[in-house]
């Protein structure tokens, strides 16, 4: 694994090829409260770049270049969450996206076992730490710990979208996946709208 950082922006120049691995990191899980802090990217290869973000500002042309290209797939576990604190502090809409949870939810439904962790370890057989996760990741300077904990939530999911791609198709549950990863985007601006605890598709 090769860790690179980045301070305020992604290095100009970088090639992700067709799918870039996407997460965010952020003070806390509330849409409304809580701030982005980190982005990091993987092209799949065994090499991940963490961007901090200036927060206040969010000026990062080359890293909104990337996200907002519409010939690049983003691949995401819980892609809600990222995509809804992107487009808050970015101004990006993440599309197309693969979302590795979705994509769980929809083929190990022997399972309520759909956490990065779980599905890394039982279709990759790759044991994640996520012992960082809870920590302080405004801090003004990050941990090596962090900074590996941050990498490895983007390292594996090209491989898991193989995996998982292989099974939607089984299943016959691709363009179901499909339809559901589409409408992320507006699923986020729901949440960023206050409708996030709430089931609009409910009877009541």
């Amino acid at each position: 694994m090769s860790v690179h950082f980045h301070k305020g922006d992604l290095a100009d120049g970088i090639d992700f090829g067709e799918a870039v691995a996407v997460d965010t990191e952020t003070q806390g899980l509330s849409l409304v409260r809580d701030q982005l802090c980190v982005v990091q990217l993987s092209a799949g290869d065994g090499e991940a770049h963490v961007v901090q973000m200036n927060r206040g500002s969010y000026e990062c042309p080359n890293l909104k270049r990337l996200l907002a290209d519409p010939g690049i797939e983003k691949i995401l576990h819980f892609a809600r969450f990222d995509v809804a604190m992107i487009r808050k502090y970015l101004g990006i809409t993440l599309a197309p996206v693969f979302c590795t949870k979705i994509a769980s939810k929809l083929t190990r439904t022997y399972t309520d076992r759909h956490g990065l962790k779980d599905v890394t370890r039982e279709l990759l057989g790759v044991e994640l730490s996520k012992q960082q996760q809870s920590s302080d990741w405004g801090a003004p300077e990050l941990s090596d710990a962090q900074l590996a904990y941050a990498a490895s939530d983007v390292l594996h999911l090209h491989a898991l979208r193989a995996k998982q791609t292989e099974t939607l198709i089984r299943e016959g549950r691709l363009d179901l996946a499909r339809a559901c990863f589409d409408f992320l985007p507006v699923r986020a601006e729901l949440d960023l709208l206050g409708w996030d605890e709430t089931d609009i598709f409910a009877h009541s």
